[in-house]
């Protein structure tokens, strides 16, 4: 999550998380697995925004002829 959302961005995240929580609760899910699910896919998200900053990184380095492909 970006530490800086405005809030009708966080509302809408919020009411979104409900809806989720509420469908997989009717799959049968329990509360802690929806937990630990929505956490998952948080931290998920996280980890691949870092990965995409250090490809983007490596890409740079190669353009600007910093770093070589062999």
């Amino acid at each position: 999550m970006k530490p800086f959302m405005h809030t009708q961005e966080l509302t809408e995240m919020t009411e979104a998380s409900t809806a989720e929580r509420d469908l997989l609760a009717q799959w049968g899910f329990t509360s802690t697995e929806i937990s630990t699910l929505l956490w998952l896919r948080q931290w998920y998200h996280q980890d691949s925004e870092q990965a995409t900053r250090h490809l983007e990184f490596l890409r740079l380095l190669v353009r600007s002829g910093d770093l070589e492909l062999v």
